[in-house]
Order: structure tokens, then sequence, then C-alpha cells
């Protein structure tokens, strides 16, 4: 496997963060929207996957499957927002782009990540319930079980809830982002597979949270019968985690990355 230097790594950072500042908005919401639904289906692979496990086995089970969907993206070159938080803001630092490139690009490409999972969560509800007709099963199930603790679990806490999943945020997408920045450390398909894998094995092993994963988890939950009103999925989880996930993303990757090799102190 071809191992990229960590010197020239940030500079293959800085070209990324270039063309992704200039994509067109055609471009950035596909590119998104495929990216939203390749997560929404490793998310419901994850859950087929250790289907019937419990404790450190289902955990062990679910982070070594979930990251085939984050896989593809990287190898296919398409937009994540998560991880666009860190090579976007190294960027900026790196003086490759600007801050309003990089917040137009945050937010055509967070819609199109959205647009994404929700698309694959109104086929799944209606492929698993037969046309909502009947029950959703096992699989089903456990998507609403999981979309009413990434909820109401934060609620019932109140603000130490909220300051939990933002907490959670930050903590998964350093993961994350790191996974998008090793995506880079290796120009062999089979070396970017396994150096993506390791970060993010371990915030779906953790159960961390991540902004679009719940894109789809949540809505899909909603559309399935669980008692979550819109409201709730916003102020409990999709505002804290995705703040959680641009300091992870920003501050915890990009941030340190460049100053920890900035060439000019």
């Amino acid at each position: 496997m071809d191992h990229v230097p960590p010197q020239k790594l940030i500079d293959e950072i800085h070209n990324a963060s270039v063309k992704k500042a200039g994509l067109g908005v055609r471009s950035m919401l596909l590119k998104g929207w495929l990216s939203g639904a390749l997560l929404a289906l490793s998310t419901v692979f994850a859950f087929r996957a250790f289907d019937g496990l419990s404790g450190g086995v289902a955990h062990l089970v679910a982070g070594a499957t979930f990251p085939v969907g984050f896989a593809m993206i990287v190898l296919l070159g398409l937009e994540l927002v998560t991880g666009n938080f860190a090579i976007l803001t190294m960027g900026v630092l790196g003086k490759k782009t600007t801050l309003p490139a990089t917040l137009r690009n945050w937010s055509w490409v967070y819609l199109g990540n959205f647009l994404g999972s929700v698309f694959v969560g109104v086929l799944l509800a209606f492929a698993l319930t037969k046309g909502f007709l009947h029950e959703a099963g096992p699989l089903g199930e456990k998507i609403v079980e999981v979309a009413k603790s990434k909820t109401w679990a934060y609620e019932k806490d109140g603000v130490q809830g909220w300051l939990a999943a933002l907490i959670k945020g930050v903590l998964c997408n350093w993961l994350v982002a790191l996974g998008t920045v090793l995506g880079l450390v290796s120009s062999s398909t089979v070396g970017k597979v396994l150096a993506v894998w390791l970060p993010i094995a371990i915030f779906f092993a953790l159960a961390l949270e991540h902004s679009v994963v719940n894109m789809f988890v949540i809505p899909t939950g909603m559309f399935l019968g669980a008692d979550i009103s819109v409201a709730q999925w916003l102020i409990w989880n999709q505002l804290p985690v995705t703040l959680g996930n641009v300091v992870g993303g920003a501050a915890l990757t990009g941030m340190l990355l460049h100053y920890s090799h900035n060439r000019h102190p």
C-alpha cells in the first residue's frame, strides 16, 4: 500500500478543500444525496448484522459492519458534511479557500445528506411494512427503539441530556473526520478502506452521535410509528449533535492537524 507522508497529506487535504469549495450546487446536492443514502443503508446493514446479539459482541459487530458505507463514500469521492467540517476548515486555515465558500459547501451538502437519508428511510419503512399495512418486524422495532433512545433519553435529562448529545456529537465527529482524512493517506483502494475503517468502527461501536446517521434513524423511526415529534427530534438530537459534529470536525480534527503540521508557526 502506498503511504502518503504527513506533510504531503496536508497538501492533499488542501487540494481536496479547494475542489470541495468549488463544487456547483447540483454536484453538492447529488454527491451529498448519495452519501446520505449510503450511510442510511450501511446503518440498516449494521442493525441487521447484530440482530440477536447483545452486550459487547453486538457493539463489536455493529462497529465492524457499519464502515462499509463510509468506505464507499470515500472511494466514490462523494460529499459528507461531517468530513467536510474538517477538510474545509483546514483549507480556510491554510488560506486555500474562504469561510463563505466553506459555509456554502456545508449548507448544501448538509441538505443533500438529509434528502438522501430520508429517501432511504421512506423506502425502507414502506418495504418493511409492505406499504404500511403490517408491522415492521424486528428490524423496524430496532429502528424505533434506537430513534427513541436518541430523543426521549436526552429530553428526560433536560439540559444535561442536551449537553450529553452535544458532547457525543463532538466525540463522534472527531473520529469520523479523522476517517475522512485517513482516506487520503493511501493511494490504493485497499489502503483507503483499511484506513477509514479504524475510526469509523470505533464511533459506531461506542454509539456516539452522528448528525447524518440520525437524519435517517430518527425520521425512519417516526415513519414506523415512534411517538417522536419533529420538535423533539430537532431540539433534543439534530441541533446539539450537528453543533457537536462541527466542533469535533473543525476544531479537534481540522484545527489540530493544521497547527500540528504547520510549517510556518
